[in-house]
């Protein structure tokens, strides 16, 4: 669950509950559904709302327990919309080894955002992976979706510069 940096904030989250019935319902019937139910309101919604459980429980004919079970599982489900921007960063040995741990460091100081947390002013959710699969060119990020290889400090600011609350510090922007 991402949680908000300096000074957690309590906020309340609205969903829309209409979105996820409709993609409930489009895909109950598939083999496997939960799965492809859960995808496909993460990747429009940007996260599954606890609140949600219970109505995809009752359009599968499952148990709370079920659905929860796996939501919880799988890492890859937020239970907190994201940030306006989501950094995933890898961590997985290859990159480490290349570098990835004082990537790490000066991303966590430039976003102000430790890894499973949201910056303060929302622009960004920072989040590890554990393979990106981009070995040969660790050490390697995805930010909004898009990978990038073989990254340094420097080309993780160029990458955010132009992102709202990314702007460059050398220029004077940045929160």
């Amino acid at each position: 669950m991402p949680r908000v940096c300096e000074n957690l904030m309590d906020r309340q989250h609205s969903w829309d509950r209409a979105a996820v019935e409709s993609i409930a319902r489009a895909l109950k019937d598939q083999p496997g559904g939960l799965m492809p139910i859960l995808r496909r309101i993460q990747d429009e919604l940007g996260w599954v709302p606890r609140d949600s459980v219970p109505l995809i429980a009752e359009i599968l004919n499952l148990s709370r327990a079920e659905v929860h079970g796996v939501v919880s599982f799988y890492h890859d489900f937020r239970h907190e919309p994201p940030g306006r921007n989501v950094v995933k960063v890898c961590r997985a040995e290859s990159c480490q080894a290349m570098g990835a741990v004082a990537l790490a460091d000066h991303i966590k100081r430039r976003l102000k955002c430790d890894f499973g947390a949201t910056s303060r002013d929302g622009a960004f959710t920072l989040e590890a992976v554990y393979c990106i699969g981009n070995c040969a060119c660790s050490p390697a990020v995805v930010v909004n979706g898009e990978l990038a290889g073989r990254v340094t400090p420097e080309r993780f600011d160029d990458l955010i510069a132009h992102l709202d609350g990314g702007a460059n510090p050398a220029t004077g922007g940045g929160r």
